[in-house]
């Protein structure tokens, strides 16, 4: 197809769709009411409409009232009986695919139901709005002229019971218009390969002589696959391979520690990074501005949301609030209602609001990824900012990294333990300690409180992981690729102590 037409009909696309934008940027809480209410009307017959009686409320206090806030553990029987053909249970249209999730590194494996209202109105709505967004701003946009690079799980799809299962992405890549193919790079085939590694050589095989004029894929990995192509064609940087390249779609892990990476093989000022927010729940939140951190909830996408202050998560005082009354600053667990029948699911993230009007965000977590052995409170953003802060200083690039609490044992005082995997490490590893204690004290309350005088937390330790240490260990637990990703924080050693094992194995 041409290019002007195919920016023609963006274009039209664009305009058709801002419309729609704009209807729940100027009423947000009043289409995110209406959209509750069409949930429970569609869903108003089905085992779980009736038993709790979804046609007879009137009012978000009625729904909260008699629905009761859920997490996996608790849906897992009924996605169950879903998945061995029943229907009827949690949604009313029969649900043919499941995103197989092991929710970061666990090792039990959670399946999410992905309605076909979910994969369109939902996943597809976000890709196509992502694009339209990034073209509003970049009106030059050349997106059109090449491929976009697409990186996905590793997972090939497993048909069971008339049921099929297997990373979302692959559900994704699957169900795709066969014109979506011409656009993109590597080919299905390509994509869907199961082993990581074989499929790695086969991606750089097949991109490094298209015409690749956008990146997509989780950042971490995607990392690994660029460096793989500039080790491949002996290239400096990603211009010299594709130089019409211009923006990088990227997701599912925070940026912050790989953005200066990125940066060194795509040395362009101009060059744009655009983020999104999904999972295999639904697609939640886009970067809707040049330049940006921070990300517009979407509220037309099947989803109702509501929202927990982390202040009272996991406490008798637990509550949840609907949108209307989020506050700017505050640290919120993320609880959604969605068209492929979760309600009032806890996704396990954390958010914090930027902005009320609009409605935008920015990802500050995980409700189970955060330290708080001592009271600190210590969450991923605050790692990662306080991280790339003294990287800077220090002249050091971090690949990886997790950290957690030592103990109090005795009269010994507890404190952090951090292993770290660096690109370039620092010339002084107590320096780049006692850098990274103070930037954590300057960013949260609760942890320079408790490090006040040695009150209750002694110096953090850090230590040097060893070259791969943290690939190896996603290999050893067949998690190389996809969503898959380091726990960045934990309140147990279950992950570090597994770690340092394995580091001073060679």
């Amino acid at each position: 197809m041409p290019i002007p037409l195919v920016n023609s009909i963006a274009s039209w696309f664009l305009k058709k769709r801002f419309h729609q934008i704009e209807l729940f940027l100027k009423y947000p809480n009043e289409v995110q009411n209406e959209l509750l209410f069409q949930l429970l009307s569609t869903a108003k017959d089905t085992e779980i409409g009736k038993t709790y009686d979804f046609s007879s409320m009137t009012n978000y206090k009625t729904f909260c009232e008699r629905v009761p806030i859920s997490s996996y553990e608790d849906c897992q029987e009924m996605i169950e009986r879903s998945r061995r053909g029943e229907h009827n249970i949690f949604w009313p249209n029969p649900i043919r695919w499941y995103a197989k999730s092991s929710g970061t590194t666990n090792a039990k494996s959670k399946f999410i139901p992905v309605s076909t209202e979910s994969l369109e109105d939902c996943h597809y709505a976000g890709s196509k709005d992502l694009l339209c967004m990034y073209l509003n701003n970049n009106e030059d946009s050349q997106l059109f002229t090449g491929k976009s690079l697409r990186l996905g799980g590793s997972k090939e799809l497993y048909k069971e019971n008339g049921t099929v299962f297997g990373d979302l992405s692959a559900i994704l890549i699957d169900n795709m218009p066969f014109w979506a193919e011409f656009s993109s790079t590597p080919s299905s085939k390509v994509s869907l390969m199961s082993d990581w590694e074989v499929k790695m050589q086969a991606i750089v095989e097949e991109t490094r002589n298209e015409n690749v004029t956008s990146l997509a894929g989780v950042p971490s990995w995607m990392l690994v696959l660029l460096n793989n192509i500039l080790d491949a064609t002996g290239k400096d940087n990603l211009f010299d391979i594709w130089p019409n390249l211009e923006v990088y779609f990227h997701g599912g892990v925070s940026f912050v520690p790989y953005l200066d990476q990125y940066k060194a093989i795509l040395p362009k000022s101009n060059f744009k990074y655009y983020e999104i927010y999904n999972a295999s729940e639904g697609f939640f939140a886009i970067q809707d501005q040049n330049n940006s951190s921070e990300l517009l909830l979407m509220l037309d996408y099947g989803i109702f949301y509501e929202f927990i202050p982390m202040n009272t998560y996991g406490t008798p005082n637990i509550k949840a609030i609907p949108l209307s009354e989020v506050k700017v600053g505050v640290n919120y667990a993320v609880i959604i209602t969605t068209n492929a029948g979760l309600w009032r699911y806890k996704i396990g993230d954390t958010i914090r609001f930027t902005s009320t009007n609009p409605y935008r965000i920015k990802v500050s977590g995980r409700t189970k990824h955060h330290i708080n052995a001592f009271g600190e409170e210590l969450i991923i953003e605050n790692a990662e900012d306080a991280l790339r802060a003294v990287c800077n200083s220090t002249q050091s690039e971090i690949v990886d990294y997790t950290a957690a609490p030592i103990f109090m044992n005795g009269k010994a005082k507890g404190s952090h333990e951090w292993l770290i995997e660096f690109k370039t490490p620092p010339q002084d590893l107590n320096t780049f300690n006692e850098l990274l204690d103070t930037k954590l004290k300057s960013l949260n309350s609760d942890y320079e409180a408790k490090r006040l005088n040695n009150m209750t937390l002694n110096m953090p330790t850090v230590h040097i992981a060893r070259k791969r240490l943290f690939y190896d260990w996603l290999k050893q637990h067949d998690k190389l690729g996809g969503q898959h990703k380091i726990p960045r924080l934990s309140n147990s050693r279950e992950y570090i102590d597994e770690l340092l094992n394995l580091n001073i194995i060679q």
